[in-house]
Parts: C-alpha cells; structure tokens; sequence
C-alpha cells in the first residue's frame, strides 16, 4: 500500500510523462483548427469570401468532426489509443497542408469539412485516454492543462500565424498558402511520435514501479465500481441519458463562445486598428495569455474544493460578461481587455467540466457519451462563427453578434447551475 508521499509521487510521474507530450499535440490540433483565422488577412480577398462564406467555411470543419466524433471515439476503444491517435493526427496533419491549395468557396469548404472529420476523434479520445490514468480527484486540474493547449495554441500561434503571413511571395506563394504548410507539419511528426512515446494504459507503463502500477490500476478500478452503482455505463444508456444531453447542450453554449471569439478576433482587431498581420499577431495572444492562467488557476481551485458545478456556472457568466464588454468597447485597449475576461471565463470550464461529465460515465458509455457531449458541443463550432458572419454582414458591425454571443453563454450558465453532480464515494 502506498503513502500519501508516494501516490503524489506517482500522479506526479504519470503527469509529466503524459500531459506536456499530449498537450503538445493538442496545441498543434487546435492551430490547425483555428489558423484559418488568420489566413483569412490575406485569403478572403485571394478567393473573393465575404463575411458570410468566410464563416460558414470556418465552421464546417466542425459539421465534420461532429458527423465522425462518436464512430472515432468508438474505434479508438476497440483498436487502442496509441494506434488510433496517431492515424488521427497523421490524417489531419496532411489535410491541413493541403488547405493551401485551396481556389475557391467550395474547395475551401470542402478542405475544412475533411480537416474536422479527420481530427473528429481527438480531443474526446484524449479525454477518454485520461481517464485510463488518472483518478477523479486529480481529473479537473489535468483535463484543465491539457485543456490549455487551447489557449497556448492562440497564445503562441497568433505571433507565429502573424510572422508566417509575412513571408508572403517567398517561393511564389502567399502567405496563407505558407500558413497551413508550415503549421501542418508538426501534427505528422507527433503523429508518428505517439506510437513511441504513448502507452495505452497504465498496465504498459514500464516507467511505473510494479507496486505503483498495481495501485493505480486498483484505484481506478474502485472508482469504475463506485460509478457502475451511479452512473451510466452501457452505449445505449449514456445515449438516452438527460444528463448528457443537458451537458451536451451546456458545452455547446461553451463552445459557440469559444469560436465566436477565437475565429473572428483577428478580423476584429484589425476593423478597429488597421495595423499589420505580425502586430495584429502580437495584440491577438493577449486574451489567449489570459485564458492559459485562468484555465490554470480554475482547474485547480475546482480539484482543491472538490466542485465542479458552480466553478463552471461563474465561468460562464464571466465569459458573458466579457462579451459584452466587447460588443461595447470603442478602442483597442478596451476590446483586448474584454476579450480577456471573456476568454478567462470561456475556457476556464474546460477542467470542471469534463472532470463532472467523466465522473458519471464508464465504459462505454464513456466512449460514446463523451463524444456525443462534445459532439455537440461542437455543433457550436458551426454557429459560433456562422453567426458572427451573419451578424456582421446584416449590421456592418460586430456588436450585435458579440451581445447574442453573451446570451448564448448566460444560458449556458443558467442551465449548467440544474445539474446535479453525482454522490461522492462512501
């Protein structure tokens, strides 16, 4: 039986053996996502997009990944992580690139609709994956780091997206064509990286010691017996719960903001400032900045308290409320600072929130319902930007799509706030 000294020592271990590699591959998912953001600078003009196509196009990509989100994820529990995640990224790696050949509306909707089916497995499989090591009490401050590959993507992407827009006519390219090259290539190399480097569980972990193998593995397993008196955990159980669809619902409130924000703020930015792609760059990582410490700081608040529930009802309202600051700011300065309190509040649910939903689900009911919960979730993916591009095109502005924007995520608070979490283990 181990001590207290020890069980921190081998979270510890399994953390900084997983979390940095998988966070990694993360941050260059979610670059991939969201680039278009930047390539659109230049690209909208190259292939005549009006703020409507640009919108739909950004948000395909997501009617995508939701058609193919559950089979993944269901795939991923029959062949192992370790296999499926690496075809995944392989597969998104080379489509990304092949974003640059893009000469039109409809190529460039077709582009960002395969992107989301190939990526469509990643995320909730990661989630699933995490799971497989790590006990309820330490969930919400690792999905939260994990989670804030999110942020450092727009945080390290956004002066990088700027730098790489700049190289525009080297080797007789744009600069968006040199975007999704460049940025695609790291995905194919952590792709083939994760056959080497990721165990898929903590039974084929030979860096562990047998004995804390052993209690790992038993830990887990006394939480799944725990949950199987609780929870669902059986496919067509987590299907029909209204739990899920309910969290379903609360994410997809979530993820409309999250999009909202981080596919149209370059555009934003530069409405307001004109300045140039690299300076729009710089300005861009602010908000990201402080999404990476809210995220941080919230996770782990919310495992130190033990609460989920109402640690994602504030975040919510702060996101709300940092919308429609936004929708009401008149310089720079002020829309950077509201687009830091909303992207705080947005992507601090990460962690609270999937460490509740991963609480009542096992199985496979984990498998599906996680990827039905993000699934649509990601529906908002779609939304988030669509109506953003309907908003701006019907008013010539952005307030208005910024202020429905907040009423989406202050729903999302009221309803998150009836969720009853599930009885702690006796």
């Amino acid at each position: 039986m181990l001590d207290d000294v020890q069980i921190q020592h081998v979270m510890r271990r399994v953390g900084w053996r997983l979390v940095p590699f998988l966070g990694l591959a993360y941050v260059v998912a979610y670059l991939d996502r969201i680039n278009v953001s930047f390539a659109a600078l230049q690209m909208n003009q190259d292939l005549h997009l009006g703020a409507v196509a640009y919108g739909t196009g950004a948000g395909i990509f997501f009617l995508g990944y939701v058609l193919f989100e559950i089979p993944s994820n269901l795939v991923l529990l029959r062949v192992g992580p370790r296999q499926w995640i690496a075809c995944i990224m392989v597969s998104w790696g080379l489509i990304s690139a092949a974003t640059a050949l893009v000469v039109g509306e409809r190529s460039f909707y077709v582009a960002r609709f395969l992107l989301g089916v190939a990526e469509a497995g990643f995320f909730p499989g990661i989630v699933l994956y995490l799971t497989y090591w790590f006990p309820l009490r330490n969930r919400a401050r690792v999905i939260s780091l994990f989670a804030t590959a999110t942020a450092l993507a727009g945080l390290i992407g956004s002066p990088l997206s700027g730098f790489i827009l700049s190289m525009d006519g080297l080797g007789g390219c744009r600069g968006w064509q040199w975007l999704f090259v460049l940025e695609a290539l790291p995905a194919i190399g952590l792709g083939l990286g994760v056959l080497i480097l990721l165990p898929d569980g903590p039974s084929n972990a030979r860096w562990l010691q047998p004995e804390e193998r052993e209690w790992l593995m038993r830990t887990l397993r006394d939480e799944a017996n725990n949950r199987a008196v609780h929870c669902r955990h059986t496919l067509r159980e987590a299907l029909g719960s209204l739990k899920v669809w309910l969290l379903g619902v609360v994410y997809l409130c979530m993820v409309i903001g999250m999009y909202g924000i981080a596919l149209w703020l370059p555009q934003i930015l530069r409405a307001m400032s004109g300045d140039d792609d690299l300076t729009i760059g710089l300005m861009n990582a602010l908000p990201f900045l402080a999404a990476t410490v809210g995220m941080a700081v919230v996770g782990w608040h919310s495992d130190r308290r033990g609460e989920r529930r109402w640690h994602i009802v504030c975040s919510l309202s702060v996101a709300a409320i940092g919308c429609s600051l936004a929708a009401v700011a008149n310089n720079v300065s002020m829309i950077l600072l509201a687009f830091s309190i909303s992207a705080i509040g947005v992507w601090a649910v990460i962690g609270p929130f999937w460490a509740l939903t991963t609480s009542f689900l096992s199985g496979a009911a984990a498998a599906g319902g996680i990827a039905l919960i993000n699934s649509m979730g990601n529906i908002g993916g779609f939304l988030g930007p669509y109506l953003m591009g309907w908003f701006k095109q019907l008013t010539t502005g952005y307030g208005s799509g910024l202020v429905a924007t907040a009423f989406v995520l202050l729903l999302g608070a009221l309803l998150a706030a009836t969720i009853k979490p599930l009885p702690a283990p006796e």
